[in-house]
């Protein structure tokens, strides 16, 4: 069974800095592009960051140069770290796996809430 278990959110300043993680279990984590996705309430969930199998990262244009995506394959774990936070990056973040050209969701998300 495959599980994501996403972690690092709270609340933050605006200005302020966050680290998530995601920890994979059930998949052959290193084969795989990983994701991070939001959601605000109201909103259609969005893809902010993704790292391919080979380390490629690429960002949304609301997060470039302020957000940045890891993996450490050893232990099936995904991050991003958010800098510079601010009141539009409030949401529920979500990490995913892609296969093919879906992205599959199975974690809980995290909560980050930023505050002016």
């Amino acid at each position: 069974q495959v599980r994501l278990v996403e972690s690092g959110g709270g609340l933050v300043q605006a200005g302020g800095s966050l680290r998530l993680s995601c920890v994979a279990s059930g998949i052959n984590f290193k084969i795989y592009t990983m994701g991070w996705s939001r959601q605000a309430p109201g909103s259609q969930r969005e893809l902010v960051a993704n790292i391919s199998s080979s380390g490629s990262t690429d960002y949304s244009d609301s997060v470039k140069g302020r957000f940045t995506i890891s993996r450490d394959n050893a232990r099936n774990t995904v991050f991003l770290q958010m800098n510079n936070l601010n009141i539009e990056d409030t949401g529920l973040y979500f990490c995913a796996f892609r296969r093919g050209y879906i992205y599959e969701y199975r974690g809980r998300g995290t909560q980050v809430t930023v505050s002016s």
